[in-house]
């Protein structure tokens, strides 16, 4: 990737809002070229050199399903999984699943930053709102889950992930799904823990354990717990799945579209394009190109091909 003047993206940028109307090619070709660290000097000269914030101009001069992929990419991910986590606080539509795929599928310290950038931006905690938006059985798994600071090293201990499979099973067959031990154990345990714990469970009683929580379809605390353990576990899978509900025939969910590109553009999108191939027999690209237009395709692709070069 050629080194690119800061200044002169700022120039660019201010030249694309200039006139009548809005250059969004040239801003497709700035911003989804660069990175978040890339995108943070950017704003900083912006605002430096012409008083004015560059979110705010974007904001101003863009619209629609465009304005929030520039807008999203243009935030740092700690600001942007403050800003959808707290979106999600508002929303009853699937806003739970938002919630648990911004605690279980970024690092220790990601969630960290994101959760100071809340405070920040909001002036409340996370914890709270999300005590306050939600109840019942998604209350007692969502709060420890946005409350929790997991190890993240590779140590495994395997006497307990034995033992911690068992209760997990007990306590499933027995239906207790919102069973305390369950949420500590997927709430508390790192990563690699919970990923022996769950070897474990299918080795010693056959199932896969989200299969033993698809008991009834329709219970939507089963559907959070299955994504909880999809994230934690498998964080391309659970990914790709949202991603070929987003694109399917009935039309287009744009806000799981973008939320998706922009949050993992920088992480794993490569394997997330891989797994979605080898799912759907159609590249994302591809799927992408068909279900959406414009300015917000172009910008949509240009995220995806980032790792390609």
């Amino acid at each position: 990737m050629a080194t690119h003047s800061v200044t002169e993206d700022c120039e660019q940028l201010r030249k694309a809002f200039a006139g009548w109307g809005t250059n969004e090619g040239l801003i497709i070709s700035i911003l989804a070229h660069r990175s978040s660290a890339q995108i943070k000097l950017i704003r900083e000269t912006y605002a430096q050199t012409y008083g004015e914030d560059l979110l705010k101009d974007l904001d101003k001069e863009l619209s629609s399903d465009f304005e929030r992929v520039v807008v999203l990419w243009a935030l740092d991910p700690a600001e942007r999984d403050a800003f959808l986590a707290n979106e999600a606080t508002k929303r009853w539509t699937s806003s739970n699943q938002v919630l648990v795929e911004i605690t279980c599928t970024r690092t220790s310290d990601q969630l960290l930053l994101a959760k100071q950038a809340y405070h920040a931006r909001f002036k409340r905690s996370l914890e709270e709102d999300v005590a306050s938006h939600t109840s019942g059985d998604f209350r007692k798994l969502l709060v420890p889950l946005v409350s929790t600071y997991r190890y993240e090293g590779d140590e495994v201990n395997m006497t307990l992930a034995k033992s911690e499979a068992k209760i997990l099973h007990e306590k499933i067959s027995e239906k207790a799904y919102n069973h305390e031990d369950v949420i500590r154990i997927l709430s508390t345990r790192g990563k690699a823990q919970i990923n022996a714990t769950l070897n474990h469970y299918k080795n010693a009683f056959g199932n896969d354990i989200n299969k033993d929580l698809k008991t009834d379809p329709k219970d939507e605390f089963l559907a959070i717990l299955r994504a909880t353990v999809k994230c934690l576990t498998r964080p391309e899978k659970y990914f790709e799945k949202v991603l070929r509900l987003a694109i399917n025939k009935r039309g287009t969910d744009e806000g799981a579209l973008t939320r998706v590109v922009t949050t993992r553009a920088e992480i794993d999108m490569k394997i997330i394009k891989e797994e979605y191939h080898k799912r759907n027999s159609v590249t994302l690209d591809h799927a992408i190109g068909k279900d959406t237009t414009g300015d917000y395709e172009k910008m949509l692709l240009a995220l995806i091909g980032r790792g390609d070069a």
